[in-house]
């Protein structure tokens, strides 16, 4: 298991008192990479990512950025969610907060940029999210869609090196998916090195350098989009991907 990926999780075991949601863990991420983890809710896909962000602690292996053990005691953690950004399936912005309040708050408090320079690059990312005109609403009058932009807004304006998706249209009216996940698209194209876990299997298919199904905290299967759908080679992964395609979600 190499330490020079830009996210490397090496025997990473997370446990909740007896029950252990991730079971000794290895995956590398490499640069502008897309990797999404898919697997049966419970299978600890949103778990792996919060602890990526130091959101859980883990009990056993470590996790590393760019070679940066970021995991265990004496982690900084502040230091840690300015490299490693996270949005969540739940908007959490604050509603007695204008969407440009909202996305200055943490770089200015974070020292990130000044007031001036946040809103100036706030109003930039908004532009650039189809928000331009939305910097003075308030969270209540935009639709769930809106609110996600802008929660992925706030956390590009962190300059992560790493961005985290966490079922990030699970919320959403069907009609409000595309929006979100046309900016993801962008940012993928961009460049921009992230881990995702989502249903959308088709738009995973679709934007992924490589997917991990996860199986009772462990990953079954990781490889390339064509080889995971096509090709699966474990029986989990195989019922998996039928229960997926009789619920017509691929």
């Amino acid at each position: 298991m190499t330490t020079t990926a830009h996210v490397a999780l090496e025997q990473v075991t997370k446990k909740y008192g007896a029950t252990t949601v991730l079971d000794r863990v290895d995956l590398a991420v490499e640069r502008n990479d897309v990797v999404t983890l898919i697997g049966a809710s419970g299978s600890g896909k949103s778990t792996l990512l919060r602890c990526v962000n130091g959101l859980e602690p883990i009990q056993g292996g470590r996790i590393s950025l760019n070679g940066d053990v970021v995991s265990g005691e004496g982690v900084d953690l502040v230091r840690l969610r300015r490299r490693v950004g996270i949005v969540f399936q739940s908007f959490n912005l604050f509603p007695h907060m204008t969407v440009l309040r909202n996305c200055t708050l943490t770089p200015v408090r974070a020292g990130v940029a000044s007031k001036a320079q946040a809103e100036a690059d706030a109003r930039v990312m908004l532009e650039r999210v189809g928000l331009k005109d939305k910097a003075d609403a308030y969270p209540e009058q935009l639709s769930g869609g809106q609110q996600q932009r802008v929660a992925i807004a706030r956390a590009m304006l962190m300059r992560p090196e790493v961005l985290l998706l966490d079922e990030i249209t699970s919320a959403l009216d069907p009609e409000l998916v595309i929006e979100v996940l046309n900016l993801v698209r962008e940012l993928a194209d961009d460049g921009i090195t992230m881990m995702m876990t989502t249903h959308e299997l088709p738009f995973a298919r679709e934007i992924s350098s490589q997917l991990c199904f996860l199986h009772k905290g462990i990953i079954l299967e990781q490889g390339p989009p064509e080889q995971i759908f096509n090709d699966p080679r474990t029986p989990e992964l195989k019922t998996f991907l039928r229960r997926i395609h009789e619920a017509g979600r691929n």
